[in-house]
């Protein structure tokens, strides 16, 4: 099991000497050096993001290839998505999102944003079917990018994960940043693939620090990926090297597909609410 344990980067100070009309004036100027941060895992000591950390087995799912019509969503669940519509959807602004919907799916379009969830909702049991890209154009997280991100915080990733080398914590099935899959359960470019994801909320107290962390179980086209992980700290973007901590936030929030420039494809969306 990963250990996870990060370390902040180190800021460092250079000196800069400018040269006055009348002399010489001398003055220093911060310069802010990338922030690097550790992991701890059973492999080693890595950076976040690290491509020479050992990525995890590759595996072949029995569904790959045989993906039909999306089954029922369970009479107890909300459906998000269901093909026809994104009246359930709005942009980051809450404004109408211009996704494309047709065929029964809806499409990320390059530059219209991310779209989330206009209902809110915490600990839940989430059902998402999507498919990158047929057309394989670019690599590594050039390829077949987007994201799940619960409660609009925490990135279960997408990615064209299929013959394509990247670092293990940004591949498809990792929780961004701090876990790698437990194998590689990807299909091949625009097959539909599945992701069944049981997520517990995390909880803050009065003054904003985290009480209770974040976990994830997460079953990719039938297989586990995620074993109820805890979550060490959020999963947002801070440099090459380096992600978010924990940001207070409320009870609920949105469920979010992210718009990374890349035509990612989605279908059948469904939510079980669950008690914390």
């Amino acid at each position: 099991m990963t250990r996870m344990c990060l370390l902040g980067g180190v800021f460092l100070t250079a000196g800069m000497i400018v040269a006055g009309g009348a002399g010489t004036v001398a003055r220093h100027q911060e310069k802010k050096k990338e922030v690097i941060q550790y992991v701890e895992t059973d492999t080693g000591r890595w950076m976040v993001h690290d491509e020479g950390r050992p990525a995890p087995p590759v595996i072949t799912p029995g569904t790959c290839g045989s993906m039909g019509p999306s089954a029922k969503a369970p009479s107890d669940a909300v459906m998000l998505f269901d093909g026809t519509g994104l009246a359930n959807w709005t942009d980051a602004k809450g404004q109408p999102s211009k996704w494309l919907v047709r065929d029964g799916y809806m499409e990320s379009v390059k530059g219209a944003g991310n779209i989330r969830t206009a209902q809110e909702f915490g600990s839940c049991q989430l059902h998402v079917e999507f498919a990158t890209p047929a057309v394989v154009t670019g690599s590594g997280q050039g390829r077949g990018n987007s994201g799940v991100f619960l409660q609009g915080m925490y990135e279960v990733q997408i990615l064209d994960s299929y013959e394509n080398k990247t670092y293990p914590d940004g591949q498809c099935g990792a929780l961004y940043g701090r876990a790698i899959p437990l194998v590689n359960a990807s299909c091949k470019p625009g097959e539909w693939q599945t992701y069944d994801i049981i997520y517990h909320r995390p909880s803050f107290d009065p003054s904003g620090q985290v009480v209770r962390k974040a976990r994830f179980t997460v079953i990719h086209n039938g297989v586990l990926i995620q074993d109820n992980v805890e979550l060490p700290g959020g999963t947002g973007w801070i440099s090459a090297h380096a992600i978010t901590g924990y940001v207070p936030h409320g009870d609920k929030g949105p469920i979010t597909l992210q718009d990374h420039t890349n035509p990612v494809r989605f279908r059948n969306i469904w939510i079980r609410e669950l008690k914390d």
